[in-house]
């Protein structure tokens, strides 16, 4: 009890009663075509995980050529999800000097930080390549050449430098009063 009668429910002072949370509703308005190699390879990921699961697990009897699959699908995944969040400008960055540099230098930041990736992102396409043409060898549980898991991820690396080039374009021609609303559209809203 407090001094003036009321049940203390071990909240302070000046706490409100409950916290509301609201969902946000989903939206699938930015899927794309380019992100449908992603979401599939994804789920195929999720039924060789389970079924590795439930042989280790359920059966006693594990499938030998799951755990291998399920390695090179998970790096596949990336590397398709990586198509998705370059098309949206939104891989992973640090906006700090960005924030708080004035908005000629916030420009010049961006559009150096974008054309350090797409050199990034086009350097690793042409080493993909060559590495893709030297692999000859399988997998070791099934007989799938590993160079076709490398084109996957050369094409993606490819769509990514494809990308990467029209945020370039977008960043240099976009004037250095509206490079934050830029950044803020591209980055993540959750």
């Amino acid at each position: 009890m407090t001094d003036d009668g009321r049940a203390h429910d071990g909240r302070a002072d000046g706490a409100p009663a409950t916290f509301a949370f609201e969902d946000e509703k989903t939206s699938i308005s930015d899927i794309s075509w380019v992100d449908a190699p992603g979401i599939f390879v994804f789920w195929i990921l999720a039924i060789i995980v389970f079924l590795q699961f439930f042989t280790r697990y359920v059966l006693n009897d594990s499938l030998a050529w799951t755990e291998e699959v399920a390695r090179y699908l998970l790096i596949l995944v990336c590397f398709l999800g990586s198509i998705s969040a370059t098309r949206r400008g939104s891989h992973i960055m640090i906006e700090f000097f960005i924030r708080s540099a004035p908005p000629a230098a916030a420009k010049a930041i961006t559009v150096i930080a974008e054309l350090i990736t797409f050199g990034f992102y086009g350097t690793i396409t042409w080493i993909g390549i060559e590495l893709t043409q030297k692999t000859r060898q399988k997998m070791i549980s099934l007989p799938i050449p590993k160079a076709w898991i490398y084109t996957i991820c050369v094409i993606a690396l490819g769509l990514m430098t494809i990308y990467s080039a029209i945020w370039l374009w977008r960043k240099f021609r976009t004037p250095k009063e509206k490079i934050l609303s830029l950044l803020e559209h591209s980055l993540p809203t959750d």
